[in-house]
């Protein structure tokens, strides 16, 4: 009788260390998980902020672009 009890609880024991082994390996998967997806979503931020970077830049030159050439203009027309 002593025996089988034992026989239980062991297999008891080992039931909950392995649930909870399975637990913490999940836990730490869906860690993994998010951390990559923050990760890419980290990525595009900086891509969308260069691209913007990029768009900025390119409409300041066309703006001082129209500038020179409006200075041009009043320059060549005697102003």
């Amino acid at each position: 009788m002593t025996m089988d009890l034992t026989q239980v609880l062991d297999s008891m024991e080992s039931a909950v260390k392995l649930r909870s082994r399975a637990q913490a390996e999940r836990r730490a998967e869906e860690a993994q998980k998010e951390r990559q997806e923050f990760q890419e979503k980290l990525m595009r931020a900086a891509a969308s902020e260069v691209e913007l970077d990029g768009m900025a830049s390119k409409i300041k030159g066309k703006t001082d672009a129209v500038q020179r050439d409006q200075l041009m203009g009043l320059m060549m027309a005697g102003f």
